[in-house]
């Protein structure tokens, strides 16, 4: 577990720097197993910095939607540096923004975290239901999550609510960070693509029902693109009407539309924080689209997203042997 007084002895000394505006961590929620995102503007803000396995929003969405606003008529740009607590996977999402111009590196101060993994708001939600009360919720040395529900205490083995992305997470320890909180995670081997051989190996009738019976599920809410750190852009083609890229009807010919083209958006970009999956109402599982394009960018170009900000994106990069039996 990190160590919660260093911690926040690390976001004060932050937050009380000259050059530095606000911090972003996170904080205990209202109810239930909900944390939330929690800014911090003074060295008091960060007393209620918190971080345990419900820690699982993706912070990196923070620093572009706070940053992009248009400022108000005659106010100007506030140029000092943000603090904000990542993971691994948070990093790397910094990493390919930064690669791509969406933020500078010497505008952030970083504090990392090695990560053991999150918990699934889903699975815990449907293990405990109508979860009120705060909960809070500690990682032992046996694997096992510590529940604390009011006065009764739960024991439960780790892998029963860890996150499904997490199990196949291949970069636990972020690869860019400023302070580091704790020892970095032991990285071991995974089966990191064994969740598609069932769907590579299908008949295409069989995948197109798959994807058929999940997309006609799609109530196009976008939450998938709201939680998403790589989806920023200014305007959304789902958002345009001129040229209007996709209809705004909701059935199964735009809803594919929508999901298709946001995965290939995502190609080469992704970093699977399963943010998107998470926080879809619809239960579509999102990130075996985004594995199945991973995969097949690992295997076609040798390139991994969000590892070093001196690395060129993918499709910054032109290569004479990358495969080009596409060519006409």
């Amino acid at each position: 577990m990190v160590d919660q007084k260093q911690l926040i002895k690390t976001a004060k000394e932050i937050v009380s720097r000259e050059d530095v505006k606000y911090i972003v961590g996170y904080k205990q929620g209202t109810y239930g197993f909900v944390t939330s995102p929690a800014f911090a503007y003074t060295p008091e803000d960060v007393e209620s910095f918190i971080y345990n396995p419900l820690c699982k929003k993706n912070l990196a969405v923070y620093p572009i939607l706070e940053e992009k606003l248009p400022l108000k008529r005659g106010e100007e740009e506030d140029k000092r540096k943000i603090g904000l607590v990542v993971k691994g996977c948070d990093s790397r999402a910094l990493v390919q923004i930064i690669q791509e111009k969406g933020l500078v590196r010497e505008d952030l101060v970083i504090i990392g975290i090695p990560c053991k993994g999150v918990i699934d708001l889903k699975k815990i939600e449907k293990r405990f239901p109508n979860q009120t009360e705060v909960v809070d919720v500690e990682e032992n040395d046996n694997s096992e999550y510590i529940i604390k529900i009011g006065d009764t205490v739960h024991t439960i083995p780790k892998e029963e609510l860890l996150s499904e992305v997490c199990k196949s997470c291949e970069f636990p320890n972020p690869p860019l960070y400023d302070f580091l909180m704790g020892e970095e995670v032991e990285v071991r081997e995974k089966e990191v693509y064994s969740g598609l051989r069932g769907l590579d190996e299908t008949p295409i009738e069989e995948r197109w029902a798959y994807w058929e019976k999940h997309f006609q599920n799609c109530i196009r809410c976008y939450a998938c693109r709201e939680a998403c750190p790589l989806c920023y852009c200014k305007t959304c083609m789902a958002d345009m009407l001129d040229p209007q890229w996709i209809r705004r009807s909701v059935n199964l010919s735009e809803n594919t539309a929508w999901n298709i083209m946001r995965a290939f958006h995502l190609a080469g970009r992704c970093i699977s924080c399963g943010e998107c999956e998470s926080v879809c109402p619809a239960n579509i599982p999102l990130m075996e689209l985004n594995k199945k394009l991973e995969k097949d960018v690992k295997e076609m170009f040798k390139y991994t997203a969000g590892l070093d900000t001196e690395e060129k994106t993918l499709f910054g990069t032109f290569n004479p042997d990358d495969p080009n039996e596409f060519i006409m």
